[in-house]
């Protein structure tokens, strides 16, 4: 499977995934799909919490089920949102992202059917 039809159906996947967002404060519902090395695909949601600081998001949760299936080397992750503009990862996620793939490719989509791709050094330009 070619790279565009990859990121297409980990987009997919991240969209169905966000069907089941907690987000009753925002509104702002997240998915997200982290692909491992292995060929395993693990999904993901925010999840709103009424004390702000405490919200998860959408990247963390999906990587931490693939942590806590055995799978700590990622290659991708997509993140959908259902806004009019594309959910680029906060610095947060970032960070957290980096810290189980040093070349990892971060893909972006919402309401409007377009994907756009970003390597992780491009958006996180010093990690810890």
């Amino acid at each position: 499977m070619n790279s565009t039809k990859i990121n297409a159906n980990l987009v997919k996947i991240a969209k169905e995934a966000s069907k089941n967002s907690y987000s009753p404060y925002s509104k702002y519902k997240v998915g997200a799909a982290i692909l491992a090395k292995n060929g395993k695909i693990y999904s993901g949601v925010n999840v709103e919490n009424a004390s702000y600081g405490l919200t998860i998001c959408a990247e963390r949760s999906a990587l931490c089920a693939a942590i806590c299936d055995g799978n700590k080397q990622i290659l991708k992750v997509a993140i959908y949102a259902n806004s009019q503009k594309p959910p680029i990862p906060c610095g947060a996620c970032l960070q957290f992202l980096s810290e189980f793939a040093e070349s990892l490719e971060i893909v972006v989509s919402c309401k409007k059917p377009e994907i756009k791709t970003f390597p992780l050094k491009d958006l996180l330009t010093n990690p810890f």
